[in-house]
């Protein structure tokens, strides 16, 4: 990722942040609680911004869980875990896999203390702790294309095509760049090479805060339905008549994949770039110009988690004098600045 692409992504992470209206669509429900995540997905697509509009009441009562996610064999097992002992396996519907991996998942969620373990001679016997909330809602996927012309349009027309199929998302929108005023920033061209179910947000950088102007509303897709995985499709051209290759995504396995990026959502937020990164140098700080950005002090500009790394030839440790004179001896002002965007991350958990 390029350092404009990275900026431009961290900007709208935090206008989404600030100014999403789950109230968009006559799907949403305008009491939701919002969080938003960036770099997330699924093994063959990962998005840039990622909105959870979440019910309030099940996104609270997910906070007894704990901040680090729950992945699918935990999942499996909180989820279903009896209000009574009962033994695990009459317990559990059967996986599908090998049930030693499940009872690895008893042993781990114990350890975490979300599961309540006990033996009764040589069976384990599991009881749950709390009910597993249905506390997500929706998932909104936005691309970020600061620099959308056309050849950047038609290649992400594909791939959008390819979201829209598969419906895991509710909406799938593209924020540019705000170019003039007309067509709400966005040039009409453009329009043409995206799919209509996609909405475009017109992003402006350049004045205080980050804002946003919709050009075009999306259509919310049918998450609760089968979707369509397309795995391959013709090139195009005159002699090309090679068909499509497709297979069906069944609702089931949308919605538990839907919950699992969720939950690594919950994990990391948007500001887990910090932890790809060298806050501990003494040139990296943050900059605020109306959205917080990493900076780099030796380089003049925002880096991005490549070039902010230990082989960076500008990298220098900071002095361990700057880790008294009213710093915790345990870090200077590299561990305070991870506090800092800690402490934000942990504040948007709570609805």
């Amino acid at each position: 990722m390029t350092r404009p692409e990275f900026t431009f992504e961290l900007r709208v992470c935090q206008w989404a942040e600030r100014e999403w209206s789950p109230a968009t669509t006559a799907t949403a429900e305008s009491d939701s609680a919002v969080f938003v995540a960036r770099q997330l997905g699924t093994r063959g697509r990962r998005w840039d911004t990622l909105v959870f509009e979440c019910d309030p009441e099940g996104l609270a009562a997910r906070s007894v869980f704990g901040t680090e996610r729950l992945d699918s064999d935990l999942l499996h097992v909180v989820r279903n875990a009896p209000r009574e002992w009962t033994y695990y396996r009459d317990a559990l519907p059967d996986p599908g896999y090998p049930w030693r991996y499940v009872r690895e998942s008893i042993h781990e969620a114990t350890d975490r203390g979300i599961l309540d373990q006990r033996r009764a001679g040589n069976r384990i016997e599991i009881r749950r702790k709390w009910h597993y909330p249905d506390w997500l809602r929706r998932i909104v996927a936005i691309e970020n294309k600061p620099d959308l012309d056309a050849s950047a349009a038609r290649v992400l027309g594909d791939q959008l095509e390819r979201d829209v199929a598969l419906a895991l998302a509710d909406e799938v929108w593209v924020a540019t760049r705000a170019v003039g005023e007309e067509s709400g920033g966005v040039e009409p061209a453009l329009l043409e090479r995206l799919p209509v179910e996609t909405g475009i947000l017109a992003v402006r950088t350049d004045d205080g805060p980050t804002s946003a102007e919709v050009a075009w509303h999306p259509s919310s897709l049918a998450v609760d339905d089968p979707g369509t995985r397309i795995l391959e499709r013709p090139d195009g051209g005159d002699h090309d008549e090679s068909a499509a290759r497709f297979e069906y995504a069944d609702p089931e396995w949308k919605h538990a994949k839907r919950l699992e990026i969720a939950e690594r959502a919950y994990e990391r937020g948007w500001r887990s770039y910090v932890d790809t990164m060298r806050p501990d140098c003494r040139s990296f700080e943050l900059r605020d110009d109306g959205d917080t950005l990493p900076w780099c002090a030796a380089k003049g500009h925002s880096p991005t988690a490549r070039e902010c790394s230990g082989a960076c030839p500008e990298f220098g440790p900071e002095p361990p004098r700057w880790r008294t004179h009213g710093w915790p001896i345990e870090g200077g002002p590299g561990k305070g600045l991870k506090r800092l965007l800690e402490r934000q991350r942990a504040r948007r958990r709570d609805p």
